[in-house]
Parts: C-alpha cells; structure tokens; sequence
C-alpha cells in the first residue's frame, strides 16, 4: 500500500501528466521537453527525477545526449499503463493538450533538420548516414551563388536569419520594434564577427528606410504579428528597387489557437491566395506561393512567397508609397 500510494501521488501531479503523455510518443531530452511543456528546466529535471525513481521513465545516452522514454516493456501489457493510455487517448482533445502535441510534432521537424545532433537516430529506420550533411550548410552555399544584394530583413526577432543573409549580402538591416531583442541581435552578430548588418529599431508597418533602396525585403515568420500584413507588404515593396523582390516566409492558416496567448500571435496563418493577393495589391509582379515545410501530423504548414518589383509601379502601390512613412528611429 505504501508503494501504491507513493507511485499515485508521483501521477498526481498534471506536469508530470504531461511529461509522460510527451514520452508516450517519443524519447525526449530535457530541453526539448522544455520546449515542448513550457515549463522551466529545473522543473523538467526535477519531475523526470521522480518519475524515474518511480519506474516510470527510464534514461539512455546517445552520443553527447541523455534521452528520456517510457520504462516499459513492449508487449507486456500493465493495468497502470492501459488506464493512462486510455486517459492520453481521452485528453487528446483538450487545447493545451493539442498544444503539446503541436510543439512535439516542431520539436521532430527540427530534429529531421538537424542531422549532426540526430544521426544516430536518422539512421535505425534504413536511411543512409552522410557524415556532414546539413540543411545549414546548403543553405549557405547556395548563397554563395547569389550576387552581391543589399537586404532589409523586416521583422528580424533575435537576428539569426538576419546574421545568415550577411553571409552572402553586401549590406544587410535587420528591423525589429523591440530594443531587447535588438540589442540581443547585436550581441549575436558580434560574437559571429558579422560587420555589414544595421540594426534599426521600427514597425513593420512603417519600415525605417528610404524608397527603393534595398534587393531584397525579407519577411520571415513576421506577418502573423503584424496588426496590419497586407501594409507589411506595401511597406517591404515600397523600399525595393526596380527588380527587387520581397521574400515571405510564413504560416499557412491553422486551427491551433494557443499560439495567440502563449507565442502573441495575432494571426494563426494565412491562406495561399491572400498572400498572392497582398503581393499583387503592393504592386508587385509574378507572385509565386508555394509550401516550404510541411511534416505528417505537423498541423504547422510554412509558406514560402516571392514577388518582383516592376520597373513602374501600379497606381494603387504608388498610393500607398506617398502614405507609407519613413520612421528613422535608434
């Protein structure tokens, strides 16, 4: 009785609920149950700590990684884990449940792209092992290929895409409206010795820069914050030069509600046709939109858009080029 009811107050607890539910559908390490439940670190470790005394969780190292996974044997069905299979099952509905199910369904598409930290696991099901394959590196070689451009990221967050376009752009700004976020941008570009980025603070709706002075206008992962995408988008056409394009890379409408309070989205997604129509409306030509990423089960579809910059523009987006403001700000 006592064991009983030391192992019912372990299951008494909704995180930890949660943490097993998580490792019902895959291993996990700590930080990306993390990620994945939202909770601090310390509190991850400390509830993983007692569910393995439990004999609930069991650990194993793979390479330089300890994972977590449930601590039963395959086909020896248990009472215990057949009433918690079921209660999984049953709770599959609820939104913070759908949530966690969402941030798993991430969690595994940034494993599948990230080959050096995953390769032991991206070989057991038959797949080849190539030593150095990287979705990193073909990204940087490929803009390699690229002329030397001058680009405006709008919306740039903590400067990572903004840091890889550097690689290969003669000159490149990053926009964003949070000085906190700005200056963590600039403590990252300085410790990867990047100098041809400026960092600008403003919205993305009132780009700090002047009329046709960049290539490229990247909105990545931007618009679904925005108050107002389809002026983000004449605000990213107005500052291209003639032959310019802007770049979007963004969600496609979904059902998962909890990105707005927990992540302060203001949009979950967009359709293929409003992006389109935002991009012709900017006066912008041969709009091209297309899927980017898309995982099965992953309810996170990633459009990727793209529009040209005529060498004249159409009588609506000149409208909105004499209305746009240029908003110089430190």
């Amino acid at each position: 009785m006592l064991e009983a009811s030391a192992l019912f107050r372990v299951l008494g607890d909704p995180a930890r609920l949660r943490l097993l539910r998580a490792l019902s559908i895959d291993r996990f390490n700590v930080t990306e149950l993390t990620g994945i439940l939202g909770l601090a670190q310390s509190g991850v470790s400390r509830h993983l700590g007692l569910l393995k005394d439990a004999g609930l969780v069991s650990e194993e190292r793979d390479g330089i990684y300890v994972y977590y996974r449930l601590a039963r044997a395959p086909g020896s069905p248990s009472p215990l884990w057949e009433l918690l299979d079921g209660e999984f099952s049953r709770a599959a509905a609820i939104p913070d449940v759908r949530a966690d199910d969402a941030r798993i369904q991430e969690v595994r598409r940034l494993r599948r792209e990230n080959f050096d930290q995953h390769a032991g696991a991206d070989t057991r099901d038959g797949r080849q092992l190539v030593p150095g394959r990287s979705w990193a590196a073909w990204s940087r070689a490929l803009g390699l290929l690229l002329p030397p451009l001058d680009v405006i990221d709008i919306g740039c967050g903590e400067g990572y895409l903004t840091i890889e376009a550097a690689r290969w752009a003669r000159r490149v700004v990053g926009v964003d409206r949070s000085p906190a976020v700005l200056a963590r941008a600039r403590q990252l570009a300085e410790r990867r010795r990047v100098t041809n980025i400026t960092w600008k603070r403003g919205e993305i709706e009132r780009v700090p820069a002047a009329d046709a002075s960049f290539d490229v206008a990247l909105l990545s992962q931007t618009l679904h914050h925005a108050a107002d995408p389809g002026r983000a988008v004449h605000e990213a056409a107005r500052v291209l030069r003639p032959g310019g394009r802007v770049l979007i890379l963004d969600l496609r409408t979904h059902d998962e509600s909890w990105v707005r309070h927990k992540l302060g989205d203001r949009w979950q997604g967009f359709d293929d046709e409003t992006l389109s129509s935002w991009l012709t409306d900017a006066g912008l030509i041969t709009p091209r939109v297309q899927v980017g990423a898309r995982g099965a089960g992953d309810p996170f579809v990633v459009l990727v858009a793209c529009a040209t910059r005529p060498d004249t523009l159409t009588r609506a987006a000149r409208g909105s080029r004499a209305r746009g403001a240029v908003l110089d700000l430190p």
